[in-house]
């Protein structure tokens, strides 16, 4: 076995990589950027060699800078993680070249299926189904808007070397094929440095679901049943979960069976993924695989016990497979999370800064074993499991150059509702501040209907959010509960205040019983009666609830027992209230005496400021481009300019016809969130 490897990555895969290999007793590399001097994965591993700026492609994916690393090192092996350099079969020689083992599959098979047009020829000769479309190069965006027609709207635009969502592009007509084409060429050259693009027609009610293979380079080869990742936004994956609740026996097996023929046939070794898109008949197309370890593998790991990192470092070793596909069973249900650095509020743009809090809930084991590489039975019953895959710690920099993803939430439960209801808890136990994040969004996902039913297809985030996430409106009962929770609280503050020393002589403050409570446009009246066990609160119909809990002022986090139900609230103190968090919904809540909350209602609203002749730039990032001039007449969504932050270009567009007055950034500004890019009529 390896004594030395070295991680060609960065974040939570270089961390979740750094933990197998101490399991296994192998010492570990890291690299990293000038972004990066303090990252967790540097501080994990034994050793770390500084290899660059911060753009990974004058860092990470430079070759030659990780060579350097490896030969200073001593390093025999290379995990790649995935990204980065990870199915770049150039890196794959060079360390060929160098006696360096690659922890991912031979030079050939990554050409063969890391390049999307020819993995579809390959799989189209295979027998293997493929969804319709134009495999060869496409030269300009006047052969793209004319193949898109050949094909039929809507067509995806996809960058051959693409991943992840990067350089990906639904078009509905001519003009989005044109501008979508430009954009993934841009995504792609500088993600990837290959700009090629292909198109393929887009299904549409498509389910993505993901078949897992392990290869050994002995000729043996099984798979590990699927993952449903249907739940997506701009094509890149949030919600994953395993195993997929639409598939059956009979389209789980034959599914694996071709994903694995499919491997052979390139004589695959290592963890790889087979994707493919599937229909309301369980009708299934190749889509394409990924030649490397998948960012949502954890939930199969929940659900089969093998540790899918080993594996590949065993079978990287020369090692045969010491499982085989009667060892594999699928056992409970498994869910991960995305979190990302985004602001959910403002379409999901990306959010950069300082971790000023970040506390996941406690991790916990539990699920399905293999001992000795062996299958050993099903969990206890009542079992769950918490995973959190991160890269970052409290204090820590979300960086403006790398993917925004903070951490990977997972749950494992005997039954897909309890994996549910686990993962409702551990989001609403998940605290992180300082930057935006999608942890109220991620919450409202688990509640919505249709995916608690599992009906769910890639549409799902468009079609149920058109205008983007703007909160969560929580039902009376739950704000019945939360109302009752925050009086309580506050009366616990209050209590607390009336016992500060240095008061003035014959001043004493009194604390009521009676409150008015607000929240959500609701007003809550209601009478608190303390004990030492906790607080009965009666309401103005007569409803009581019983309140207990162990939260003091100043917690960021209460667990409340609401009539022996548990509550998990996410407290932050504004004036006369609390700022509170639960299951998606940010609400302010306000507890007033009577005679407040009557003066309160005389209160005028506050005013939204008038930006609506402004064009803001909505996240921290660089102007790619600038589309119009100043005097020119702009039509409603027509584009005006391009900011690219964190690996995506977003293309910003005219909300209505007007004209340019003026111009305040030129390509290749750097501007931050809510600096003003143009101004208008």
């Amino acid at each position: 076995m390896f004594d030395k490897i070295l991680i060609a990555n960065r974040g939570e895969i270089a961390c979740r990589v750094i933990k197998t290999a101490r399991k296994m007793g192998i010492k570990t590399v890291a690299i990293y950027s000038d972004a990066d001097k303090q990252a967790l994965h540097v501080q994990m591993a034994d050793e770390a060699v500084h290899i660059g700026p911060p753009p990974a492609n004058q860092s990470y994916i430079v070759i030659d800078k990780v060579m350097d690393a490896i030969r200073k090192t001593g390093a025999q092996a290379v995990h790649p993680g995935y990204g980065f350099l990870s199915e770049n079969s150039k890196f794959a020689e060079a360390l060929a070249a160098e006696g360096v083992a690659f922890v991912g599959p031979p030079v050939g098979a990554i050409e063969k299926m890391g390049d999307k047009i020819t993995s579809k020829k390959i799989a189209k000769e295979a027998g293997v189904s493929t969804v319709p479309g134009y495999m060869g190069l496409i030269e300009d965006a006047d052969e793209a808007v004319k193949i898109s027609n050949e094909v039929g709207y809507p067509v995806m635009l996809k960058a051959s070397a693409g991943g992840g969502g990067k350089g990906m592009r639904i078009a509905w007509n001519d003009e989005e094929a044109r501008e979508g084409f430009q954009s993934s060429k841009n995504e792609a050259a500088n993600s990837f440095g290959d700009d090629r693009i292909f198109i393929e027609k887009f299904v549409t009610q498509p389910r993505h679901i993901e078949i897992q293979v392990l290869c050994d380079s002995h000729g043996n080869g099984i798979y590990l049943g699927e993952r449903e990742c249907s739940i997506q936004r701009r094509q890149q994956k949030v919600v994953e979960e395993a195993p997929s609740p639409f598939l059956d026996e009979a389209t789980r097996k034959a599914m694996g069976e071709q994903a694995v023929a499919l491997a052979k046939a390139v004589d695959y070794a290592s963890a790889g993924t087979v994707e493919f898109i599937v229909d309301g008949d369980r009708n299934f197309y190749f889509l394409e695989m990924n030649t490397r370890l998948q960012v949502e593998h954890p939930v199969t790991e929940l659900i089969t016990g093998v540790d899918l990192v080993e594996q590949m470092i065993r079978v990287a070793n020369g090692e045969p497979l010491s499982i085989s596909q009667n060892d594999i069973k699928l056992n409970g249900w498994a869910i991960e999370n995305r979190l990302y650095a985004e602001d959910p509020y403002r379409n999901f743009l990306p959010s950069i800064g300082r971790l000023t809090r970040y506390r996941p809930p406690m991790e916990t084991a539990a699920g399905p074993l293999l001992e000795n590489d062996k299958w050993q039975g099903d969990a206890p019953a009542g079992a769950m499991a918490v995973r959190n895959d991160t890269g970052v710690y409290e204090g820590g920099e979300i960086s403006m150059y790398y993917d925004p993803m903070i951490a990977k939430l997972c749950t494992w439960a005997p039954t897909r509702d309890e994996a549910i209801e686990a993962m409702r808890n551990a989001l609403d136990g998940f605290e992180v501040e300082g930057i935006g994040h999608n942890l109220p969004f991620l919450a409202a996902v688990m509640d919505h209907p249709i995916f608690i039913s599992g009906d769910m297809t890639t549409a799902f985030i468009e079609e149920q959010y058109p205008e983007g996430f703007e909160g969560v409106e929580l039902p009376e009962a739950t704000l019945r509960k939360i109302a009752a929770s925050a009086a309580a609280m506050h009366r616990v503050a209050e209590i607390r205040r009336t016992r500060v020393s240095g008061r003035m002589d014959n001043h004493e403050r009194r604390v009521g019983s009676k409150w008015v409570v607000s929240l959500q446009g609701v007003d809550f009246e209601m009478k608190v009666k303390a004990d030492k066990k906790g607080s009965t609160v009666k309401f103005a119909d007569g409803t009581k609830v019983r309140i207990a809990s162990d939260w003091t002022p100043g917690d960021k986090l209460a667990t409340i027992s609401v009539d022996k139900e548990t509550l998990v609230l996410k407290v932050g103190k504004i004036s006369g209230g609390f700022r509170i968090r639960s299951r998606g919904a940010d609400l302010n809540v306000h507890v007033r005496t009577p005679r407040q909350a009557e003066l309160a209602k005389l209160m005028p609203e506050k005013v939204a400021p008038d930006t609506s002749k402004l064009l803001l730039c909505p996240m921290p990032g660089l102007i790619v481009k600038v589309d119009v001039e100043v005097g020119d007449t702009v039509q409603e969504g027509q584009a005006l300019c391009s900011v690219e932050a964190m690996k995506m270009e977003n293309i910003l567009r005219a909300e209505k016809t007007t004209v340019v007055t003026k111009i305040n950034a030129a390509a290749g500004n750097s501007l931050a969130v809510d600096d003003v890019i143009m101004e208008f009529e």
